[in-house]
């Protein structure tokens, strides 16, 4: 369709006609093809003149003022000049299709192509991929119907929580479990307003590195497709904050830097506490603080500024007490997710299990007078042996109603978890005879104390100093040779009972029931295999008895209690770890080293003598059979035989049932011990191949002989009763232990062992 010429067109197409008719065709050819040679010029090498074919039979001015528009036209129409640029067409159209190459030899994208510094509008996408072969996936975001997922806004879609591959791939599967359950606490989606939690695993189930894992997730990943937390605080034992900064930087390398505070003037503590507590933002330069309990509590008002997205306290259970100074300074710390971890979270009683449950959760059970009236008490009176029907009714009602509030917060896993992971443990109770020299001791001492305490001149102070002396007098006499010379605090007229001409200076192995049977240990372990032994004692005193001994018998030996600094500790411990070092025994004191102490270099440990809290002699028992160690393990827990040490045993006994069934959630362990009979602790028992076993009524031996094995599925975790008793060495598995009854100082053992070893083809 032609448009319409203006006037002054028609004009100069009328003039162009008159011309062409007085110059005739040949002219009028002469200008076309001379028009067309320009607009040909003029579009660089287009058109030609059968592109004009259509317009012939149109006046010729008109056909020269519509050409351009006519050589437009011939090209959008085809013909042979598209046919000409199609190959090219083609040719730019494919280079174009291609995605952008990334410079680098050999490079292959993991993901699809991302946008270069640009944050990717439309679909959320997790940091990991939820359908990875072995992926831990924390969180999956609900299903959509296809009606959903029109009218649902993209950007506002939650994500999976994906762990990261680098940790869920070497996470065991109770570990996955216990991350799961991390997780969903300190989330709220377990308990509706409660983000704390209690991980009461046994030692050795790997609690560390479930929390690296869970401080990880957090600060990098959430359902909203951002970081959950911006800060973690990491609350430990003093001797532990080098090793949770070793753990983290083993676990995760580069990709986070923590700060552990554990030394320097309080003005540099307070300057790089203020400057972690003033971090904001996404990725914070330093997410991660590490601090002891003590300097926490020294410097609370710096930490106190600002929130922190987790807390966790490692040994949690530290704050048994709410009313001590560290407990409150670090329930003042603003922020609700806590994270508490503990392999005794009942230590004496429950409430000191409650202040725990508080601490990380308040409220959900309550005040602490409102506990004790619904369920300490209760409780307790029902697990009295002297307990009438209704109240042992009634105390197992109330066991089950706590069990049911704590169990949504706490989680728990014992040790027998490590049997396809770890070498058999054979767990030893050795009672030991007294010698004649410490029974006369023994008797004539609880005699003055007994009298002391019928004229009413005892007081509790005393009666504590008193247990102490006994103590000790059970390690070696040597231990209470001052008191015997001064005469003093009962030990009158005792010293005609040491052999004349005694040396206190010069140790005397023989002069102790116990300290005799650890001389044969040690020498038996010595001669007959390749394995190292650790020594363990609550008192320093006896350590140095330990060193006398090894001095005597030229072993070589290391020691660490409270007096070593921190990083020789660690230094003491890697070099006896080393199969290569000439050190035969560790010494160590249960106080200063019975916490996070990695002593996988030896496999057997001597427990010389027991703690009043069980969680103590746990702790130390717990530093050889743990995770990397290669060799059948042996502990030994001695104890003299009808002395207060069988007592003190006994009441550990009584605690760890108490844990059992609150925290364990077993069936109710057998009430052995009265509440009369857990305070009867001076009287020895002697004559008696041992007093725990016969407080037991055990139904499973006549006249001290096991005629019945113990059941098919107890262990090293099972109540005493179900292990195995033996009055001689028939039964007896350990070499070392058999070697040593026929010196006749062992007078009963009791003994079990972890699991069966899994024998393989």
């Amino acid at each position: 369709m032609l448009r319409r010429q203006a006037p002054s067109q028609i004009a100069l197409g009328t003039g162009i006609k008159r011309k062409e008719t007085e110059d005739g065709e040949s002219t009028r050819e002469a200008r076309t093809v001379q028009l067309s040679s320009r607009k040909k010029a003029h579009l660089n090498g287009s058109g030609g003149t059968q592109r004009t074919s259509h317009l012939k039979g149109l006046p010729p001015g008109m056909c020269r003022m519509r050409q351009p528009l006519a050589v437009r036209t011939s090209v959008q129409d085809g013909g042979d000049r598209s046919s000409r640029m199609s190959d090219h067409e083609a040719l730019i159209k494919k280079i174009l299709s291609k995605p952008f190459k990334v410079p680098i030899l050999n490079y292959q994208a993991t993901e699809g192509p991302r946008g270069l510094g640009m944050r990717r509008q439309g679909v959320r996408q997790p940091l990991h991929d939820p359908t990875e072969e072995g992926a831990l996936v924390l969180f999956s975001p609900p299903e959509l119907s296809a009606h959903e997922q029109l009218s649902v806004d993209k950007e506002k879609q939650p994500v999976h929580v994906v762990v990261d591959p680098i940790l869920s791939k070497v996470l065991r599967p109770h570990q996955r479990e216990g991350v799961k359950f991390l997780w969903d606490c300190v989330t709220g989606r377990r308990i509706e307003g409660s983000f704390g939690c209690i991980m009461a695993d046994e030692m050795g189930l790997g609690k560390t590195l479930q929390c690296v894992t869970l401080m990880w997730t957090l600060l990098r990943q959430s359902p909203d497709c951002k970081p959950e937390i911006d800060k973690v605080i990491v609350v430990a034992p003093s001797s532990l904050v080098k090793n949770w900064y070793n753990e983290i930087r083993k676990w995760l390398g580069g990709k986070v830097n923590p700060l552990a505070i554990d030394s320097g003037t309080k003005k540099e503590i307070d300057r790089n506490l203020d400057s972690f507590m003033r971090q904001q933002g996404r990725r914070t330069p330093t997410p991660i603080l590490i601090i002891s309990y003590e300097t926490f509590r020294l410097h609370a008002e710096v930490l106190h500024k600002g929130e922190v997205g987790l807390v966790i306290c490692d040994e949690g259970h530290r704050l048994k007490n709410c009313e001590n100074q560290t407990y409150q300074a670090l329930n003042g710390l603003p922020g609700k997710r806590r994270v508490l971890l503990s392999g005794t979270p009942i230590q004496n009683d429950l409430l000191e299990y409650f202040s725990l449950v508080h601490y990380v959760n308040q409220g959900i059970l309550g005040t602490a007078q409102e506990f004790k009236k619904n369920f300490e008490s209760p409780i307790l009176r029902g697990r009295d042996s002297c307990a009438s029907d209704k109240e042992k009714q009634r105390g197992q009602e109330k066991l089950q109603q706590l069990a049911i509030l704590v169990n949504k917060c706490i989680i728990r896993r014992t040790a027998s978890l490590l049997a396809k992971y770890l070498p058999v443990k054979v767990e030893q109770v050795v009672c030991c005879r007294l010698t004649s020299m410490q029974s006369c001791i023994y008797q004539q001492y609880v005699k003055a104390m007994m009298k002391e305490c019928r004229m009413k001149t005892q007081g509790k102070v005393s009666t504590l100093s008193a247990i102490t002396h006994l103590k000790k007098l059970c390690n070696h006499p040597a231990l209470v040779y001052d008191k015997c010379v001064s005469s003093k605090d009962g030990f009158h007229d005792m010293l005609q009972n040491f052999p004349p001409g005694y040396n206190n200076k010069q140790l005397r192995p023989e002069l102790s029931g116990k300290m005799q049977v650890l001389d044969y240990i040690l020498a038996i372990t010595k001669t007959s295999s390749s394995d190292k032994v650790v020594l363990v004692s609550n008192y320093t005193q006896t350590l140095d008895v330990f060193e006398q001994l090894c001095r005597l018998r030229g072993y070589l030996f290391v020691r660490l209690d409270g007096s070593m600094s921190i990083k020789k500790r660690a230094k003491v411990v890697d070099s006896f770890n080393n199969p290569n070092s000439p050190e035969f025994i560790f010494m160590l004191s249960s106080k200063a080293g019975g916490c996070g102490l990695n002593l996988i270099g030896a496999n057997r440990l001597v427990m010389f003598d027991p703690d009043w809290n069980p969680a103590n002699d746990d702790q130390a028992m717990a530093r050889v059979w743990r995770d990397g160690q290669k060799k059948r393990c042996f502990i030994y827990r001695l104890l003299a035989t009808g002395t207060i040490e069988e007592k003190i045993f006994q009441r550990q006994a009584h605690k760890k049932a108490l844990s059992s069934c609150v925290v364990d959630n077993e069936e109710d362990v057998e009430r052995h011990f009265s509440v009369d009979e857990l305070k009867d602790l001076f009287r020895f028992k002697e004559g008696t191949l041992s007093d725990t076993h016969d407080k037991f009524k055990c139904n499973r031996c006549i006249n001290n002989i096991q005629v019945r094995l113990p059941p098919n599925d107890s262990d090293c975790n099972s109540d005493l009763s179900q292990w195995n008793h033996c009055a001689d060495k028939r039964g007896i598995e350990d070499q070392v232990l058999k070697g040593v009854w026929d010196t006749k100082n062992v007078s009963f053992v009791f003994h079990h062992k972890s699991h069966e070893q899994i024998r393989t083809v």
